[in-house]
């Protein structure tokens, strides 16, 4: 019976990541009938923005941060980006790099890609580790170099002329037909990526990801963590061998790497109770499975509410602001 309780903690999260992808999806179908309103000329959208659209857009979430930091306001025009931005970090700064494994649909279908692959190859294949651990160096390149441009080479007044342009405005239609409108270059870039992800598990969340990477040193800081009892522990390495980001779960006290994305993959397919677990570092006991989906799902939805409820999360462009951005569009690319 433990042993069920213990591996239907996988169940929980399947569920959770597809419910939120088809949550993400109907913002974005939602938002597309919003826009296609406006391409139409219609007095009146046939539905309203949805805000959680503003999650696609993390590099104009991270310009509105250091809006927030430098003025202690957040910037009105899509402020729901810089909401969904902060309350994903503090999940990995409380509960690990739970949004990549839990939340993320990226995340989600990288997961989906390699399973897929397992079952069309027979298994996934490994990069050599001198050039996986090359390789993972890339996220983090990629993540220096936005905090660089923007937190700190970017100057405040520069940061308020861009949040006030018609480029920031129209982001999130430019976003929308980025994937509509794709072009030749694009569809082969992804159609790579999402071949190199059904071959090695979660290839662009583990070499190319800087959000994930930011997540990751936040994760640092997590009281949750995967814990070893290393006295009953019989060391048969299932547990490393299970772990996506190839960790050596197996032989750690407490998995403290910004690789961990709390999958609980480990926690799982262990074959002793109460090995592993998932929990702060000042509780002792072992907690119920239902314990960290639910602190997950908890943060998010606290952050989220907090910016509906502190009236941050709608934006203050209105339907005739996007029928005068969108014939701007075509001279907005830079």
């Amino acid at each position: 019976m433990g042993m069920f309780f213990i591996k239907s903690v996988q169940g929980i999260r399947i569920v959770v990541q597809w419910c939120f992808l088809v949550w993400v999806i109907g913002i974005g179908i939602r938002f597309g009938l919003f826009i296609h309103s406006v391409e139409n000329g219609a007095v009146t959208p046939l539905v309203s923005r949805p805000p959680g659209v503003e999650g696609f857009l993390p590099i104009g979430a991270l310009t509105s941060l250091k809006f927030w930091l430098a003025s202690g306001e957040i910037h009105p025009v899509h402020p729901a980006a810089l909401v969904i931005f902060l309350t994903i970090l503090l999940m990995s700064l409380l509960a690990k790099k739970s949004f990549c494994s839990w939340l993320c649909p990226v995340g989600t279908l990288s997961e989906g890609a390699y399973k897929l692959g397992a079952r069309l190859f027979g298994r996934n294949f490994q990069i050599w580790r001198w050039l996986d651990m090359s390789l993972r160096g890339v996220k983090y390149l990629l993540l220096l170099f936005f905090v660089k441009v923007i937190l700190l080479d970017m100057p405040i007044a520069a940061v308020g002329r861009f949040l006030d342009e018609p480029y920031w405005a129209a982001s999130d239609i430019k976003m929308l037909y980025f994937f509509t409108g794709m072009s030749t270059t694009t569809i082969i870039v992804l159609s790579v990526l999402t071949v190199l992800s059904l071959i090695y598990k979660n290839f662009w969340c583990r070499y190319l990801c800087p959000y994930g990477a930011l997540l990751g040193l936040a994760s640092l800081v997590s009281p949750f963590k995967i814990r070893r009892d290393v006295s009953a522990c019989t060391g048969c390495k299932a547990c490393s061998d299970a772990c996506p980001s190839g960790l050596a779960v197996h032989v750690s006290t407490a998995v403290s790497s910004p690789e961990c994305t709390g999958c609980l993959n480990c926690v799982a397919i262990c074959p002793e109770k109460n090995v592993l677990a998932m929990q702060p570092v000042f509780w002792k006991q072992p907690l119920p499975v239902w314990v960290y989906p639910t602190v997950v799902v908890s943060i998010f939805m606290a952050g989220v509410s907090t910016g509906m409820a502190n009236g941050h999360w709608y934006s203050s462009l209105s339907y005739a602001d996007y029928q005068r951005l969108l014939p701007l569009l075509p001279y907005l690319s830079h």
